[in-house]
This record gives C-alpha cells, structure tokens and sequence, in this order.
C-alpha cells in the first residue's frame, strides 16, 4: 500500500510480517502457500505468526503515539519465547545477536527487533494512523513523526475529512 521504500535491515522482515493483510479488503497474503512461504511459515504456524503479526502491529502503533487497534498478547512476551545467542565473529571480535535456530519466524524477529533497538532504528518503524491501513512504514522523516503510510493515500484521506469536518 505505500510507496515508502523497505525499512532497513532486519525491519524489513517485520514489516513485511505486517503488512501481509490489507485491512481495507480482509486479504490476506498468509491465506495462500506462497505467501506463508515467502516468511518461512507452515500452515501449522499459521496461528502464531498471525498472532505475532498483530503483537507487532500494535507496538508499531504505540511508535506512532497511537492505541493498539486491538487487545493482543504483548510483544515482549511473545518474544521471550525466542532462542537468541550471542555470535562473536573469532576473527575480528564483532559481536551479533542471532537466531537460535534460524528457521522459527519468531526467532527471526526477535533478533531483528534486538538488532534494530541497539542500532536505534526500532522505533521508526511505525504503523499507519488510519484506521482502515494500519500498514507497518519505516520513517525517514528527520523529525520521525511521520503519521501515515502514504501521504498520498492515507493522509491525503485524513486532511480531506478534517477539511469537510470544518465546513459542517
């Protein structure tokens, strides 16, 4: 739904999470075998990776100063689910956090998640304020207070009700 670029790193993977239902039609791109391919996702972890999906969405709600859209289980304990370690590379002494076991989606987040807040770009990823979108964004603006998905939809959308509002 927007024309903003992939977010950096492994937010690309959450976003894409994300943004795997449009809330405007019900589609839903884990529905189909490719699309729960494409995440590493088998029909038996269908219910969890949806219910990560929403975990998420509402944490990138809160990014954007907004309530969770609806009451879902908190991230931090869906994460604390994941196996993670600390890779350190022998040969220069850099340090990573990595999957345990690289094929669990929520493995995969969760060091993305780590790896983005130390990097400090979490935050930034954020969902859209419109009710009917939601859809996860990364924001580049330099303020970060960025509020929709796309300007030319859903703020667009949004600055025509308020202008209609004020003629009545």
């Amino acid at each position: 739904m927007s024309e903003r670029s992939p977010a950096p790193g492994g937010l690309a993977l959450v976003e894409a999470l994300v943004n795997t239902v449009d809330l405007e039609s019900g589609a839903d791109t884990l529905d189909t075998p490719d699309g729960r391919a494409r995440l590493g996702i088998t029909e038996a972890g269908l219910p969890a990776a949806r219910d990560l999906r929403e975990s998420l969405r509402a944490t990138l709600l809160a990014h954007a100063g907004h309530p969770p859209h609806r009451e879902v289980t908190p991230l931090g304990e869906l994460l604390a689910h994941a196996p993670l370690y600390l890779a350190v590379d022998p040969l220069d002494g850099s340090a990573t956090l990595a999957p345990a076991d690289a094929a669990p989606l929520l493995s995969r987040i969760a060091a993305a998640v780590a790896t983005s807040l130390v990097e400090g770009t979490w935050t930034r990823l954020k969902a859209c304020e419109a009710d009917t979108c939601h859809w996860a964004y990364y924001d580049r603006s330099p303020a970060g207070r960025g509020r929709w998905c796309s300007m030319q939809v859903c703020g667009a959308r949004a600055k025509m009700r308020r202008y209609r509002a004020k003629d009545t």
